[in-house]
């Protein structure tokens, strides 16, 4: 098995399924790269048994077919260290020697039988669901709820973002008890209403590699396992069983008292009056009254404290409201619009925010954060 191909082509491709593969491998077959070559097409797979990602490439100069599994690590290291130049694969299959060689040298691995790399799990077609999304909308669903994942071994349905197909939109949450994101989209839609959770991994996988997607992504799913077929790669996972909660029932429905302010004003202040509050709590306080919204925050252990006043638009009662100022501050960041928009109803309820102004037409964009108590 013989096939020649571009040291910088090869790496990149190595490196986006390399992210697959886990520091601890139950089975030391998954510390490899499992080559398979087949037509001038080599197909390159990496799996942790959860998530399996594949990436082809077509090469020119290639003969013979067969594959093997070859050590991720030293492959890698290898790459990394050769300028853009064609590298020649020599295969023994029998002796599972792989030789690679550049035109001042040569390069001699072990690998292990194509044949011992676990099988890659097949979607049931009786039970197979399956509906088209662009990578834009992909990626914006994911990107835009990930961070609000939860890291509770208890609840492992909480580790995952819920992605909700219907005939009308597409919707994606996610939370972790303290803050929650629903992020909807009416340009994406599925024959039937049906849902499944993704975990984190696969969905980190799928951001690395969707911002080069330019073809739609077509998506499979049954009740074990999703497939996202893109046009170099191939994600294949393991979904988080379970129900999840009813996310629509915490979201409040009736909060008369609303704030528009700059998201960049508010972001940086509340990045500068933070770094007074307590280390453990990490509260800050917002106090509404009039036109302007006071943050304030303060650390006794340390007599140390800081408010500052922003300028706002506030339609409702006089109000000091408390919230953990790292999960503010990341929600801020997660927003792209220029103004923000909080809609509160009491001190002890969550807050919303959302967008002021929508940038894409079809998109729904909505985070809620709980507060936090006061101790006057």
């Amino acid at each position: 098995m013989k096939f020649v191909v571009s040291s910088t082509d090869l790496l990149g491709h190595l490196q986006a399924v390399s992210r697959v593969i886990s520091s601890k491998n139950s089975l030391p077959i998954l510390d490899n790269f499992l080559f398979s070559l087949q037509d001038h097409s080599l197909e390159i797979t990496a799996s942790d048994l959860e998530s399996t990602l594949i990436t082809v490439m077509n090469l020119e100069n290639a003969t013979d077919t067969g594959s093997i599994a070859i050590p991720a690590k030293i492959l890698i290291d290898t790459l990394k260290e050769f300028p853009e130049l064609p590298l020649t694969f020599e295969i023994n299959l029998s002796t599972l020697s792989v030789v690679i060689s550049s035109e001042n040298g040569k390069f001699t691995i072990v690998g292990q039988k194509g044949s011992d790399f676990p099988q890659i799990p097949v979607i049931k077609k009786e039970q197979k669901s399956e509906l088209t999304l662009s990578p834009d909308l992909l990626l914006s669903g994911i990107s835009k709820t990930i961070f609000a994942t939860a890291d509770d071994e208890l609840r492992p349905v909480m580790n995952g973002i819920l992605m909700e197909m219907t005939p009308e939109h597409v919707t994606f949450v996610a939370s972790d008890a303290h803050k929650l994101v629903r992020y909807r989209r009416t340009d994406g839609k599925a024959e039937t209403g049906s849902s499944f959770i993704l975990p984190k991994k696969p969905a980190a996988l799928l951001k690395n590699i969707l911002s080069r997607q330019e073809e739609d992504v077509k998506v499979e799913f049954d009740e074990r396992n999703a497939y996202f077929g893109l046009s170099q790669y191939r994600l294949i996972c393991r979904l988080v069983e379970g129900n999840y909660p009813s996310y629509n029932s915490v979201i409040p429905t009736n909060n008369p008292n609303k704030l528009i302010v700059n998201r960049q004003q508010f972001y940086n202040t509340l990045k500068r009056v933070s770094v007074y509050s307590n280390q453990a709590s990490n509260l800050v306080k917002l106090q509404l009254t009039g036109n302007q919204m006071t943050i304030s925050a303060q650390d006794i252990d340390f007599s140390i404290s800081a408010y500052e006043r922003l300028q706002c638009q506030y339609e409702g009662d006089e109000m000091e409201i408390g919230f953990k100022s790292v999960f503010l501050i990341e929600i801020l960041s997660n927003l792209s619009s220029e103004e923000v928009s909080l809609e509160l109803s009491d001190p002890t309820r969550a807050g919303i925010i959302v967008p002021a102004q929508t940038e894409v037409e079809e998109e729904d964009v909505l985070m809620l954060l709980m507060p936090m108590m006061i101790n006057n």
